[in-house]
């Protein structure tokens, strides 16, 4: 037997102290009646009375609140077997954790942008599998492809710049190991969501892009930023700026997003480049786009999942209640015993 509830059984520990306490209130009346009236009269007027059906009661209410906790608990017994399946494609969310996204082009940053979009990816999913990939000037698979997109949610709330210490911004390097999580082999089935400003300081992206258009990755890109771009603020421990990045030369660097490249990415592979808009209406065209692709199996799973039985108990409970109300302690007064409490009152 299987409990869906078993911290219920715990209420258990109290029915020994509400039997002692029906035993003891049966016990008091009569102490109670003998105090206050003599030992004749009480003689006779609990002559009609059945102490065996005062326990019997007490017994009742007892058996009731113990089946009541067990309905409760929901017993389950019986296993039902069941074949779930899912079908999907596998997706990795790139997410550029470069210095650059701190700019504040886009509120609160592009960073904190690229992650809300990310998140609000999650939240559209239904059966895909999806990885996290942060980079920088090289790119880190921080969580593999899995179906658990709690985990994914886990690893994202982490991310900030510091996660990828190389300096710099690869999509070289996102593309390439984005390539290499996906199941080898396969041509199709394989998603890579970039969601960068689009700054490559690395190069050889071309060449990376080549080689995921002939695996069969499609490769959607997400500009977050403005093409007018801000410059990047440094902040101390408090939040307040208290410079901004500069160059070699001295002069401030102003980070602008970098759309043309991010579009010829996504044209190359047979995807789309969007900029990142308040509405995230970019995110419905991605997934609609994804949802409409091949999908493959990803997961199949037997399950055994155990029948509710806490009818049986519950019913019990009924029973026992109905029947506990059912005993009266004491029987109606006949003609018999209203005659001799007459002539007793008489004399």
């Amino acid at each position: 037997m299987h409990f869906a509830r078993p911290e219920y059984l715990q209420l258990w520990w109290g029915i020994p102290i509400l039997a002692l306490f029906l035993l003891w209130r049966i016990r008091r009346k009569r102490s109670r009646l003998a105090k206050l009236i003599s030992p004749q009269l009480t003689a006779l007027l609990t002559e009609d009375y059945s102490p065996p059906k005062a326990y019997l009661r007490a017994l009742l209410r007892t058996a009731f609140f113990f089946f009541a906790i067990l309905a409760l608990a929901r017993p389950q017994w019986g296993a039902r077997t069941e074949d779930v399946r899912r079908r999907g494609v596998d997706i990795i969310a790139a997410l550029d954790t470069s210095f650059s996204m701190n700019a504040e082009d886009v509120a609160p940053s592009r960073l904190q942008k690229a992650k809300r979009e990310i998140r609000s990816l999650v939240e559209k999913l239904k059966g895909d599998r999806l990885g996290l990939l942060c980079f920088a000037g090289r790119a880190v698979l921080v969580c593999p492809l899995t179906l658990d997109y709690g985990a994914v949610a886990l690893f994202l709330d982490a991310a900030d710049t510091q996660i990828v210490p190389d300096p710099g911004t690869s999509l070289a390097a996102a593309i390439e190991t984005a390539d290499a999580a996906f199941i080898a082999g396969e041509r199709k089935y394989k998603v890579l969501i970039m969601f960068t400003d689009g700054e490559d300081l690395e190069g050889e992206v071309d060449e990376a892009v080549r080689k995921a258009r002939e695996s069969g990755m499609v490769i959607y890109t997400v500009g977050v930023g403005t093409p007018e771009g801000r410059p990047i603020a440094l902040r101390d421990a408090n939040g307040n700026i208290v410079e901004y990045r500069k160059d070699p030369e001295g002069q401030v660097v102003v980070s602008r997003l970098g759309e043309r490249s991010l579009a010829q990415i996504a044209d190359t592979t047979g995807g789309r480049y969007y900029r990142a808009t308040a509405s995230e209406v970019e995110l419905d065209s991605i997934y609609d786009e994804v949802s409409n692709m091949e999908k493959k199996e990803l997961d199949s799973r037997v399950y055994q999942n155990f029948e509710d039985r806490y009818q049986y108990p519950l019913g019990a409970a009924l029973a026992l209640l109905i029947a506990g109300e059912w005993i009266i302690e004491r029987r109606r007064p006949g003609r018999r015993w209203l005659g001799r409490f007459a002539a007793k009152g008489r004399s």
